[in-house]
């Protein structure tokens, strides 16, 4: 197989117009799926358990007479099952995303002013949220433990896990992962249907708050169109990693970097910025030579061609700016002073600092959570993290001093905008006082 991907430089005068086709990537599932996906919404809806079932046996090709048959018990028992040294790692993982949560956790707070006035907000944490795990294609029990255990550690009061099966195929890893990261419940179905039974909720599958994790087209789609029923975490895209690099890692590393991301899908996005061609140019050769012995070879080839590059820069300070632009999921800067590098650019969603710092660490087990905003999204878009899994209100406590001066002033606002019994309702306080 010989690789293939695109070179770039930003010396050529048609640069901003390749860059700006290599990023492009148009997310919108055909109307095809939003009709497919608005009939099994509306369905689950209004039949619950009877509809859940049909899709399920439908699209996962099961033959199941009993919804709860759904419903997978004994967790614990999996856990017990799997290999030790795999089951050390998973609770070493969701040793360490537990331990980086734990410092995410916000506090309720109140103060009082000069007047007596007690202002503040209370943090509570979300009473129940679901969990999809993809499944079908792999096994992700790393997706289980960056979804749960963020929300255990915020205080949710239940965690719903939903997770297909096709012909009924359990993957014992994913529900070992479950029982590790303190999962209450945990149900075998997929897709939209999935979506509906979290969000409407069915005499078997109660309903959420909020709905996290990623899945296919179909997923996305229903989480879009369920949204405002209840809270999602985001719409994820396909996974990128743009990698910053001086020419003084070994290529081989940054090669395999660029792999890690390209197996994912063929859709994935893989950059490499460097200043000097003949870097580039030995980057090129490890990809050459590194992508035979890849099990998904044909994959990452695929996802290089369609969206990868390896770029020319003309410096370190532009390859950040351009970073600023792309807004990457991941980020590696690899190079000699990364915190320097790392202080003028302002948008990705993790960045792994040094040239010891490889991406899958991230996915897996350093800590910080690996579900990042994607296609650009890190410009305004935050990790999921434990404040996903926490709600804010407002505490306002008002005693006499307070209402007088207050009062005036939302008298006059609300006068301004027209709002009579606004006005009427603070000048109240002060005109009849208690």
């Amino acid at each position: 197989m010989s690789a293939r991907i695109a070179r770039l430089s930003t010396v050529e005068p048609d640069f901003d117009a390749r860059l700006s086709a290599l990023l492009a990537y148009d997310e919108e599932s055909s109307a095809n799926v939003h009709d497919t996906v608005r009939e099994i919404l509306r369905a689950v809806r209004l039949e619950g358990d009877v509809a859940l079932l049909r899709y399920t046996n439908q699209f996962d090709r099961r033959q199941e007479t009993d919804v709860a048959a759904l419903e997978i018990t004994g967790l614990a028992a999996y856990a017990e099952a799997i290999d030790p040294a795999l089951r050390h790692a998973l609770e070493e993982a969701a040793a360490g995303i537990r331990d980086y949560h734990a410092r995410q956790v916000q506090a309720s707070w109140e103060y009082v002013d000069g007047e007596g006035t007690t202002l503040g907000q209370k943090v509570t944490p979300l009473d129940r949220a679901g969990i999809y795990v993809p499944g079908g294609k792999a096994a992700y029990p790393s997706s289980v433990l960056m979804n749960a255990i963020p929300a255990k550690v915020a205080g949710v009061g239940e965690i719903i896990m939903v997770v297909p099966a096709p012909q009924g195929h359990l993957e014992p890893v994913v529900l070992a992962a479950a029982h590790i990261a303190g999962v209450d419940r945990v149900f075998s179905i997929g897709g939209a249907q999935a979506v509906a039974a979290l969000a409407y909720g069915t005499a078997l599958v109660p309903a959420v708050d909020k709905i996290v994790g990623p899945g296919n087209i179909y997923v996305a789609t229903a989480k879009s169109m369920v949204f405002g029923k209840v809270g999602i975490d985001m719409i994820a895209g396909p996974s990128e990693i743009l990698v910053i690099c001086d020419g003084a890692t070994d290529p081989d590393w940054v090669a395999m970097d660029l792999f890690s991301q390209a197996e994912h899908d063929e859709q994935a996005q893989a950059i490499l910025l460097a200043p000097g061609a003949d870097y580039l140019d030995r980057v090129a050769a490890s990809i050459e030579r590194l992508l035979p012995q890849m099990s998904r070879a044909s994959i990452i080839d695929t996802a290089l061609a369609t969206r990868g590059a390896l770029i020319e820069v003309r410096s370190l300070e532009e390859a950040a700016a351009l970073a600023n632009r792309i807004a990457p999921e991941h980020l590696e800067l690899s190079v000699a002073d990364p915190r320097a590098l790392m202080a003028k650019i302002r948008h990705a969603g993790a960045f792994f600092l040094g040239r010891y710092a490889a991406e899958p660490l991230g996915d897996y087990c350093a800590g910080p959570n690996h579900v990042l905003p994607t296609a650009g999204t890190a410009r305004f878009s935050s990790p999921l993290g434990v404040y996903d899994f926490q709600k804010r209100s407002s505490i306002i406590e008002v005693g006499v001093a307070g209402a007088a001066r207050l009062g005036r002033v939302a008298s006059a606002l609300a006068r301004a905008e027209g709002l009579t019994a606004h006005a009427r309702s603070a000048e109240l306080r002060n005109e009849k006082p208690a």
